[in-house]
């Protein structure tokens, strides 16, 4: 059985929009259900959910040449990231947090919240279609406690310089957090190579598992001066002590987990990354390289107003076009049974491993057949 063939929307649909939700394939229907199987047969085991869960931890480990013990499982990108800014102290002279102006929304609201706490928030402009490094070194300085930035913009597809930016965070003494929701599962990440601090993202986008899951990577050497107070009984020690007399964190990354995991999605999630582990990201990242070429060129030659830079290099799976009406021509588009999606005034465009040239001719011809919504 081919990858597409594990997705039946194909059989009805050009679907384009994985960086809104991944496409659902038999193999993630088929863990929901067995999920339900495992509750019926088993009644309440809880040890082998736990159990399912240190698989979700390994496969999120394994996607980011991570140690396990360095992997929190979490219910979304929010829940770890508040868990992470109430580790921080921001009443001493490290008090600003920089981030940039490509991030999305739910980062940056947990870091404008802790403006409560003493934070001082720095935002980093964009200039069009990217944000110049120049411009975080002018942000950057030794009262900087954490710098945040994301691997690829939401709104247009841009992708940041996360090296040269970890590199300038690290020479003023401040630590980074990469949101890596936009990219995993689309091109290689290694947070060793990277030498990132922290590492967010979730899974039911390009790792094609569903809402409900999400990971943050806390480099080791930095779990034990880190005191979450945004916690639950499975960031303990020992989750089965049960003990209301004491707060016991674990020693490991799972202290930035909460409270009661949801069982379903970490079915879904051990299925959806197996099917990205099958292929293999370097095999996915030159076959969406492919397909976003060809999107880019076909709407450059109809005279389509690129928002995404045109450079491979500079952007990820996600390639966005300029409509002055784009409500209106998504809708047009899932007329014709293309889905997509959009941000701003931007069609959003997001090719997967699923997806084929057949799909991007179809796609670049119903644009052309709404053309007047483009330019």
């Amino acid at each position: 059985m081919t990858i597409r063939s594990r997705f039946p929307i194909f059989e009805k649909k050009v679907y384009l929009n994985s960086c809104s939700q991944g496409a659902l394939s038999i193999d993630v229907k088929n863990a929901y259900a067995a999920y339900m199987q495992d509750w019926d047969e088993k009644g309440s085991p809880w040890e082998y959910w736990v159990e399912r869960m240190e698989a979700a931890r390994g496969a999120f480990a394994g996607l980011v040449n991570a140690e396990m013990d360095e992997i929190a499982v979490t219910t979304s990108v929010s829940a770890g990231v508040s868990a992470l800014a109430s580790a921080f102290d921001f009443t001493g002279e490290r008090n600003k947090i920089v981030i940039s102006d490509f991030e999305f929304p739910t980062v940056a609201q947990v870091w404008h919240a802790q403006e409560q706490r003493g934070a001082q928030i720095v935002h980093v402009p964009a200039a069009g279609n990217a944000i110049p490094i120049s411009r975080f070194a002018d942000a950057i300085d030794e009262q900087t406690a954490i710098v945040s930035i994301t691997n690829i913009c939401f709104r247009n597809g841009a992708r940041m310089d996360v090296p040269a930016i970890i590199e300038l965070a690290h020479k003023k003494g401040a630590l980074v957090l990469l949101d890596s929701y936009q990219g995993l599962g689309t091109f290689p990440i290694d947070v060793k190579k990277l030498k990132v601090d922290f590492l967010v993202g979730g899974v039911l986008k390009y790792l094609l598992a569903s809402a409900g899951l999400a990971y943050l990577y806390v480099r080791k050497d930095l779990i034990n001066d880190l005191n979450p107070t945004t916690m639950g009984w499975f960031s303990q020690a020992n989750i089965f002590a049960m003990d209301i007399y004491a707060n016991t964190p674990s020693p490991t990354a799972r202290r930035f987990e909460s409270g009661t995991p949801p069982v379903p999605n970490i079915y879904a999630a051990v299925a959806g990354i197996k099917l990205i582990q099958s292929v293999g990201v370097e095999k996915i990242e030159k076959h969406i390289r492919e397909l976003t070429g060809a999107i880019k060129e076909g709407a450059m030659r109809r005279g389509f107003n690129l928002v995404s830079p045109i450079n491979p290099d500079q952007h990820g799976a996600l390639i966005t076009l300029r409509s002055h009406k784009v409500d209106l021509l998504v809708k047009r588009l899932e007329k014709d049974n293309v889905i997509t999606s959009s941000r701003d005034n931007n069609l959003r465009i997001s090719p997967h491993i699923y997806n084929n040239m057949r799909d991007i001719d179809c796609l670049l011809d119903c644009l052309t057949k709404h053309r007047e919504l483009l330019v």
